[in-house]
C-alpha cells in the first residue's frame, strides 16, 4: 500500500524520506529519521516501532544490513517491507514472504525504494533514477522521486497520502510535511506545502536557535 524512498546527502549531512500510500496519514508510521544516525522506513503491513529500532541499532553501531537482519525473529516479520540507511554503508532493504501485491525495490549509492501493492514493479527503479538525477537540496530531490513513482504507475489504486521527512544536525527534523488525506492527488498537495515551506526552513531553525537573529513571520503583529 506504499511506495517511499530514504537518502542521505554526504555534502550536507542531511538524511530523509519520502512516502506516499493509498492509506490515511503514511507518513506518521511509516518514516523516520535521526540526525547524525541515518533514516528508516516501515512499510506494508507497517509496524512502526521497527522504524525507530532500526535506528536505534544503527546508533549502536550495527551496519543498515545488520540491523533490518537483526529483526528475523520478530513475530510477523513476514508481513513487512523494511528500509534503512546510514552515513557509510550501503542501504538495506527487506521484503518480507508475505508482503502484499506486486513488491520491487532498487538501491543505489546514496538511496533506497521499495513497494508494495504496486501499479508496476518498475516504480522504484523509477524513483531511484530520478534521485539520482535530480538536482537541488535533498528534499527537492526526494520529492522529485517521489512524482517519478507517481509517474511510473505508483501504488496499484488510488493514492490519499504522502510525507516529507528531513533531518540535519539537530534534534529535531527540519522538515516535517504530512499530507494525511485528500481525496486526488496528495504528492501535488505535498509539492504545494514544500514550495511554501522549503524557502522558510532556515528561518525556523533560526527562531529555535536565536530568535533576536529571527527574521519576521510577516503578519499582523510581526510585520
Amino acid at each position: 500500500m506504499t511506495f517511499s524512498i530514504i537518502a542521505r546527502c554526504p555534502a550536507s549531512g542531511q538524511f530523509g524520506a519520502a512516502v506516499a500510500s493509498s492509506s490515511p496519514a503514511v507518513a506518521a508510521r511509516c518514516i523516520r529519521v535521526r540526525s547524525g544516525i541515518g533514516a528508516a522506513v516501515s512499510q506494508c503491513t507497517t509496524d512502526p516501532q521497527l522504524g525507530p529500532q532500526a535506528l536505534d541499532r544503527m546508533a549502536a553501531g550495527m551496519t543498515p544490513e545488520q540491523a533490518l537482519a537483526s529483526f528475523a525473529q520478530v513475530p510477523f516479520i513476514e508481513y513487512r517491507q523494511l528500509m534503512a540507511i546510514d552515513a557509510a554503508h550501503a542501504p538495506a532493504i527487506f521484503t518480507g514472504a508475505a508482503t502484499l501485491g506486486t513488491i520491487a525495490s532498487a538501491s543505489g549509492r546514496d538511496a533506497a525504494c521499495a513497494g508494495n501493492l504496486l501499479a508496476s514493479d518498475t516504480v522504484p527503479a523509477a524513483m531511484l533514477a530520478a534521485f539520482e538525477q535530480a538536482h537541488g537540496c535533498l528534499a527537492d530531490r526526494l520529492m522529485q522521486a517521489l512524482a517519478a513513482g507517481e509517474a511510473a504507475g505508483g501504488e496499484a489504486g488510488p493514492v490519499h497520502s504522502a510525507g516529507l521527512l528531513v533531518c540535519d544536525r539537530l534534534e529535531w527534523p527540519i522538515i516535517d510535511l504530512r499530507i494525511d488525506w485528500v481525496e486526488e492527488d496528495p504528492i501535488a498537495a505535498l509539492q504545494r506545502a514544500w514550495s511554501v515551506y522549503g524557502p522558510q526552513a532556515q528561518d525556523y531553525v533560526t527562531r529555535a536557535l536565536d530568535p533576536r537573529a529571527a527574521p519576521s513571520f510577516g503578519v499582523p503583529g510581526n510585520p
